[in-house]
């Protein structure tokens, strides 16, 4: 009789994409300080055109007024479960990762409890009380990480079947006077993860996790506006995007590779990489780093799709965003092939970096 595998599968995707278009005039008028409080030196239109120069980032997606983090998530899980075909009622676990919470326009206040999760459950109307409904706050590679955790709970027979949301509203956690808020923005993906027998071993073939805490945990931090007119107990998101990129471009290539080799999958296989979209230069960056631990200098054309320069960096949404698009043939002309592995990859507040290999069924 012929072997069988438990594999941990998607079997549906969705997003919500937020429909303010905010594109980078909206900066124009903006007044940006430095960490120190001065005033950036040169006029706002050279600051945004070396910053999307930088990033290529020309516009984003801001949450409308009346929506939270929760109700993105909430929109995104309906699309999924819509797509796999499946009875909500039916889910073992709702898992959503996020890093501030629901935090309501022009508050900039985190609002976590219940959690986000629960707040879907409740959108969902899901009555079973054995649907199991948590947080994962683990900076951008939140999503990522819950999809590794969904993984193992489908290995070990506990479910069946998982809804896994990333959802951020990062537009309202930002420091205005920082031209480091032009990255941020706000989304939602979600996918159904599922366990399947399968004749082949498909879906997640590997993951691989590391937090680097010594020296940098507070590369990405919570303090207040750079203007000094603004009261201090106004928490922002900051970064030292410096280390950060330096880190990043050190940290992914060598996980994805470690990864690789967990799964016993060889680079030259990959059909697409979808790594978190942060920063168009820095993606491109690590992608060129790891074909070099490789010893290849040429990339195949058309293997990292790209969203950040018209969706910006909305955190731990961006990869199921990502996803969707391509799973759903809606990004440009990429799509996945069956029987093609996939490569996922993040990195951000931890220091934390993931990677999972992912067969396509």
């Amino acid at each position: 009789m012929a072997s069988r595998f438990l594999s941990s599968v998607i079997t549906g995707s969705g997003r919500y994409i937020p429909g303010n278009v905010i594109d980078n005039s909206h900066f124009l008028n903006s007044s940006f300080f430095d960490a120190q409080g001065h005033s950036l030196e040169g006029s706002n239109e050279t600051i945004i055109r070396k910053f999307q120069q930088i990033t290529g980032i020309r516009e984003r997606r801001f949450a409308e007024e009346g929506m939270v983090s929760s109700d993105l998530g909430f929109r995104a899980a309906q699309e999924a479960i819509a797509h796999a075909q499946i009875d909500p009622e039916t889910l073992d676990y709702i898992i959503v990762a996020h890093n501030y919470g629901d935090v309501k326009a022009g508050c900039g206040c985190v609002d976590m409890v219940p959690t986000l999760a629960a707040r879907v459950k409740h959108l969902l109307q899901i009555k079973n009380p054995y649907t199991v409904a948590y947080d994962l706050p683990f900076g951008c590679p939140g999503w990522l990480q819950a999809i590794i955790q969904a993984h193992y709970f489908l290995q070990s027979g506990d479910a069946k079947r998982i809804l896994v949301i990333g959802a951020e509203t990062l537009s309202r956690v930002s420091d205005p006077h920082d031209r480091d808020s032009m990255i941020y923005s706000d989304g939602a993906g979600a996918v159904i993860l599922e366990a399947k027998e399968t004749e082949s071993k498909v879906g997640i073939l590997g993951h691989l996790t590391v937090s680097d805490t010594y020296s940098q945990a507070h590369w990405l931090r919570n303090t207040h506006s750079y203007n000094p007119s603004v009261p201090k107990d106004q928490l922002y998101i900051k970064m030292d995007g410096r280390k950060i990129y330096e880190y990043a471009l050190t940290a992914v290539p060598q996980v994805i590779q470690k990864c690789l080799q967990k799964a016993g999958v060889e680079l030259l296989d990959i059909q697409k990489v979808l790594i978190h979209q942060a920063n168009e230069k820095m993606d491109e960056a690590m992608l060129e780093r790891l074909f070099k631990l490789y010893g290849h200098s040429e990339i195949p054309e058309g293997i990292m799709p790209m969203t950040v320069n018209t969706l910006g960096n909305n955190s731990v949404a961006t990869l199921p965003i990502l996803f969707d698009l391509v799973n759903r043939k809606e990004l440009d002309s990429h799509h996945f092939e069956a029987g093609k592995p996939v490569v996922f990859a993040s990195v951000g507040a931890g220091m934390n970096a993931n990677a999972v290999v992912y067969q396509m069924p």
